[in-house]
Parts: structure tokens; C-alpha cells; sequence
């Protein structure tokens, strides 16, 4: 494996590996959400979700698209949402 792909591969998994993050990209596999969305489900505030939000969206790995007053995130990179259904798939 060449070195940048490593240091690439490194950078995302640490992203992801944060236990809020996580939750969050399981949540965003099934589609897109709000952060009030996400706030519900993780239960704890909207200011946290933004700030994890942010962490992956600097990686490229979640996008955000503004309709009216919300804002909806999704996974942006599709090998992302299959590490997560193979993470789902060996621990869940």
C-alpha cells in the first residue's frame, strides 16, 4: 500500500472512531438528517452533533445540502457507507 493511501486510510478511521461519530454515521446510512434529527436519536445537543458533524465533514466524509431553514447531511463517500454496514455486520 502506497503511503498516502495509508496516511488516508489512517485519517479517516480516525475520524470515525470517536463513539458519537460512529453513531452518527450509522444513523446517516439509512439517509439524509438534520442535526435536530441526529440530536434526537444520539441524545445530547445540537451544538455537539454540529461539532462531531464538522470533524467528518473536513474529511469529506459527510456532505450537508440547505433546503429553506434545514440543513441535511448524508455520507458523501460510498466506501464509507460499506466499512459501516461491514462494522454493523461483524459487531451488531
Amino acid at each position: 500500500m502506497l503511503e498516502k493511501k495509508v496516511e488516508a486510510v489512517s485519517a479517516l478511521l480516525k475520524s470515525i472512531s470517536h463513539p458519537l461519530r460512529l453513531k452518527i454515521l450509522c444513523l446517516l446510512q439509512d439517509g439524509e438528517m438534520t442535526v435536530g434529527d441526529i440530536r434526537e436519536q444520539v441524545e445530547t445537543t445540537n451544538a455537539n452533533v454540529s461539532q462531531h458533524l464538522t470533524i467528518l465533514r473536513n474529511q469529506g466524509i459527510v456532505e450537508s445540502r440547505k433546503d429553506a431553514n434545514f440543513i441535511y447531511n448524508r455520507i458523501a463517500d460510498k466506501r464509507v457507507v460499506k466499512l459501516m454496514g461491514t462494522l454493523q455486520a461483524l459487531f451488531c
